[in-house]
């Protein structure tokens, strides 16, 4: 690991004024980022954590999560993997300093460990899923204002349009918005919206799954349908419970950084899970196998109840996504910026406005091109999110500590990596399947 220190030394400073928009004193090595760092406190990061997987995408994952597994198999998968991710991000946390070295990255840490080729793997699953994130996102603000619009016209407008002018609002936030660390003035706001949401969708789920009594809760499709879409929903309950940027938010934290990233993991893994848990149990009691990809969408009413909930998923998902896709927006303007200037001088205004213009651009380009929401949710929680969450983490507790840790506790770690290796393959086949299946039924600006 000598070599790998004398690298990380190479691309690393030891300074005390990091990037252009912290003005905080580091004393570990780090890497320079235009983004603050060292700044908000735990608290700070657990309301964030909290209100950004407290959207309406996250919401409305009774289809995706427990239609293809049904209640006594959905049930355990949903305890099982909030139980594994809690503990994958427990031990994340851990490795935010390494031999006196901060790493802000997860790919920092990787190349720390592992060298420049697991660097560029965590770079790109990392990205890839961001993107990806981001792209649901889109989907959900698009979906919501045409639920909107649907209940004051008759006359349907495309989705495409609703797409677009959700990609345009996310693309403002950014520019006023520059980092992570700067939405700490939008949570308070983040956090009544998404109570709004929360209880008027509780309450009308309630009233709902009351008057229905016919629901169904089987399980259709052949043996293989049924096969892939199991695994598929444990993607999808993956992507409930972790982002894959754990580090990213962690080093906005205040020292100690370690102690207060488990206290923001904490936070989430109780009262933002028994949120958006409960929500998706409820929705699913409520109608069933039947129940939209887009919860709000099978509402009964009233019309006022409904505007203001998709009003409200709109208005939140601005703030949500940006936690998201904030590290791209790092990665570009640690690039691209000039460091040494301030993040709000005319230059670096204008490279930002052109960057933010190009996520945005191209990501709701391919958005509006495929518009299946669930399928984004399966493919980036199998593809990306079990080698993230999971085995990259098991192999960083091998690497660092391997030579003082117990038998016991390697033979754990190396369990940990081959199987989630052989679920991240089969659950990116379900994915892939399911994505070809639903292209060839998709009709292009068809009215969905």
């Amino acid at each position: 690991m000598e070599d790998n220190l004398k690298d990380a030394d190479a691309r690393s400073t030891k300074i005390d004024a990091l990037g252009v928009e912290s003005g905080q004193q580091v004393a570990e090595y780090v890497n320079v980022s235009a983004h603050a760092v060292d700044k908000d406190s735990w608290q700070q990061v657990g309301l964030l954590m909290v209100t950004g997987f407290n959207c309406a995408y996250v919401l409305s994952f009774s289809n995706l999560m427990l239609v293809p597994l049904g209640w006594a198999w959905g049930l355990t998968v949903l305890v099982v993997m909030a139980a594994f991710a809690f503990y994958a991000n427990w031990l994340l946390a851990e490795f935010h300093i390494i031999d006196d070295h901060r790493f802000i990255r997860y790919r920092d840490i990787m190349d720390y460990v592992f060298g420049r080729r697991l660097y560029y793997t965590t770079w790109i699953l990392q990205f890839v899923t961001l993107l990806l994130v981001n792209m649901g996102f889109v989907l959900l603000g698009g979906r919501a204002l045409k639920e909107i619009n649907s209940e004051f016209s008759s006359s349907p407008v495309r989705l495409q349009m609703f797409l677009t002018i959700t990609g345009f609002a996310y693309f403002i936030f950014a520019n006023l918005v520059p980092s992570m660390s700067a939405m700490r003035n939008w949570l308070a706001t983040s956090a009544i919206l998404t109570i709004i949401y929360d209880v008027i969708l509780f309450v009308i789920l309630v009233k709902d799954g009351c008057a229905n009594k016919n629901k169904d809760y089987n399980i259709s499709g052949s043996k293989v349908d049924k096969f892939f879409n199991a695994f598929g929903a444990i993607a999808a309950i993956l992507v409930c419970n972790t982002c894959g940027l754990l580090p990213e938010m962690q080093s906005t934290l205040r020292k100690p950084a370690v102690s207060n990233m488990r206290k923001a993991l904490s936070l989430q893994f109780t009262l933002g899970l028994a949120i958006y848990y409960g929500v998706s149990i409820v929705g699913y009691w409520a109608y069933g196998s039947s129940v939209s990809d887009y919860l709000p969408k099978e509402l009964s009413g009233p019309k006022w109840a409904k505007v203001l909930i998709n009003s409200t998923a709109f208005l939140q998902s601005i703030v949500s996504q940006h936690m998201f896709i904030a590290p791209i927006h790092e990665a570009l303007d640690t690039k691209f910026l000039s460091l040494e200037e301030s993040m709000f001088s005319r230059e670096n205004l204008i490279r930002r406005f052109l960057l933010r213009a190009l996520v945005f651009g191209i990501n709701t380009f391919v958005a509006a091109l495929f518009p299946f929401m669930g399928d984004f949710v399966n493919l980036f929680g199998s593809f990306a999110l079990f080698p993230l969450t999971f085995v990259f983490p098991s192999m960083i507790f091998v690497k660092v500590k391997g030579k003082s840790a117990r038998r016991a506790e390697k033979a754990w770690h190396c369990a940990i990596i081959v199987i989630s290796s052989l679920l991240s393959v089969v659950t990116t086949a379900a994915a892939i399947r399911l994505i070809i299946s639903n292209a060839r039924k998709y009709r292009f600006f068809a009215d969905t």
